[in-house]
């Protein structure tokens, strides 16, 4: 079911999950119970697009009225716990699969030299 949005005269707009043969009649307002008209205060969200770039356009919107300080966007842009990159990396050791403690699986000619 899609979501509507509609104007309380007394509380302001809510929105209100309803079916669509009933999206032009009056919605019963949650705070007062007075019944309320549609509106159509923002665009309508799309599915359509990739999930990316409905993140981004999200986090533009958020920017929009509140930008983020720069403790918020590092707090943001940490990495997830165990990162190669901000963790020191632990050391390889023999196991069965690895016993010569690679790091990464040996190629076709394991006799030649790589770089």
């Amino acid at each position: 079911m899609p979501i509507y949005e509609y104007d309380c005269a007394t509380c302001g707009d809510f929105t209100a999950l309803r079916p669509m043969a009933e999206r032009e009649a009056p919605c019963a307002c949650p705070v007062c119970d007075e019944p309320a008209p549609r509106v159509i205060l923002s665009a309508p969200g799309l599915a359509t697009l990739a999930g990316s770039q409905r993140r981004a356009i999200a986090a533009n919107e958020r920017s929009a009225n509140a930008p983020q300080t720069v403790e918020e966007y590092r707090e943001n842009r940490k990495h997830p716990k165990g990162c190669g990159c901000c963790t020191p990396n632990k050391p390889l050791a023999p196991t069965k699969a690895n016993p010569h403690a690679l790091k990464t699986k040996p190629g076709a000619r394991p006799w030649m030299i790589s770089h």
